[in-house]
């Protein structure tokens, strides 16, 4: 059956050459994303557990997890967790198969003080989080399985759709980068940074400003000076990552709601905003692609947390955004593409409804130069959709 695949151009500028562009993401430590990769670590934690022991994945779903904020007291030297923070692992489960019980419980509880343990190491699992599960009864096996026998094509649970984009602008670039460094490589070295790092990129024009919230770890900071030193560290390393990507002027800005004189600095006991007065919620922070993304599409579903055989809010956005990088990465001369992929209920998900594509190309470029070659990529990726199943229960997609 030929697949609905549209392709036009885009009505609009690339964003990298639009006059302003803002784009944010919220660190593996804010409270959403805390949100976000618990809900996606029990998910995985659950698809594995249903393989192992029935051998394929049934119904489940951990997307509505949430993170009340504790408090703390934080000091130079390091200061302590007053009350915990709690975490709610939402959603439903199948607990029986064929009269076999599943530890669905023990499982996400496992997974979620995992995921804390090797995500937020300044957060003592045991005494600076409560952690909580209400999953209630899901309704059995979906109807059409990833299963150890090998994959069918499940239809949609849903009249939905997913947004992707490609390739990215140098200010996402950096956002996206600084990030992810800054929370593996630059932390190996100062342990003073704290996983809460949140990064705002606007551009105007061919001037990018990066705003940085990084909360600070207060047992590695013995004063004002050293705090000063440490918000100086993280400035001056994310200036040299950002001018590594692009030839603009740069100017990064750390902590501006710091007041030296008053004492009021982002100093924290754990590293993270969820320690004092900051909540979180599954869905809330960054797109599927790792992205807050304001000039471009996004979709508004969760990702973290869905299951991943049939949810098209999960499937269809990850799905999106490989099917986008694909066409940019093996088709010379497009300055821009969004794809939007929608489903219809009880319809096999490589049959989208309308898989939408649009596209800015290169001058010089014509469009109707590049769309067999468009739509064949489109066309092979979809007919390869369960593949983004099983990546996503290995572990190799980040949903956040």
């Amino acid at each position: 059956m030929s697949r609905n695949i549209q392709v036009s151009e885009l009505d609009r500028q690339a964003v990298e050459d639009q006059s302003v562009e803002i784009v944010e993401r919220k660190g593996v430590g804010h409270p959403d994303s805390i949100s976000d990769g618990v809900a996606e670590a029990v998910s995985r934690a659950l698809s594995t557990l249903y393989l192992d022991r029935v051998g394929k994945v049934l119904h489940y779903n951990t997307d509505e997890t949430q993170l009340v904020a504790g408090r703390a007291a934080p000091a130079f030297d390091g200061g302590e967790v007053i009350e915990p923070i709690y975490l709610l692992i939402v959603g439903r489960a199948t607990t029986e198969y064929n009269g076999q019980q599943l530890p669905v419980d023990s499982t996400a509880l496992a997974a979620a003080r995992e995921y804390l343990d090797e995500t937020i190491p300044e957060l003592d699992p045991g005494t600076d989080v409560i952690v909580d599960v209400k999953l209630g009864e899901g309704s059995g096996d979906l109807q059409e399985v990833f299963g150890e026998d090998g994959t069918t094509v499940p239809m949609a649970n849903d009249t939905s759709f997913g947004v992707g984009h490609a390739p990215l602008t140098e200010t996402e670039e950096i956002v996206h980068t600084a990030e992810r460094k800054l929370n593996t490589e630059y932390v190996a070295d100062n342990p003073e940074l704290g996983s809460d790092v949140k990064l705002m990129g606007k551009r105007e024009g061919d001037h990018i400003t990066i705003t940085v919230a990084a909360a600070m770890v207060d047992a590695y900071i013995a004063d004002l000076d050293a705090y000063i030193d440490a918000v100086e560290g993280v400035r001056e390393y994310v200036t040299d990552l950002a001018e590594e990507i692009t030839d603009r002027e740069v100017t990064v800005d750390v902590n501006t709601a710091d007041d030296y004189e008053a004492g009021s600095i982002y100093l924290t006991v754990t590293g993270t905003s969820a320690e004092q007065g900051d909540d979180g919620s599954v869905g809330r922070g960054n797109r599927a692609n790792g992205l807050i993304t304001p000039n471009r599409p996004m979709s508004m579903e969760a990702t973290s947390g869905k299951n991943p055989v049939n949810h098209i809010g999960k499937i269809y956005n990850l799905l999106s955004t490989k099917i986008a990088e694909a066409v940019v990465d093996e088709v010379d001369g497009i300055r821009d593409l969004q794809l939007r992929l929608l489903s219809q209920i009880g319809q096999p998900i490589d049959q989208p409804h309308v898989a939408d594509t649009q596209v800015v190309t290169d001058d010089g470029v014509a469009l109707a130069d590049r769309t067999d070659e468009i739509e064949a990529i489109i066309d092979r990726e979809l007919g390869d959709v369960t593949e983004i199943t099983r990546q996503v229960i290995d572990g190799e997609l980040s949903t956040f």
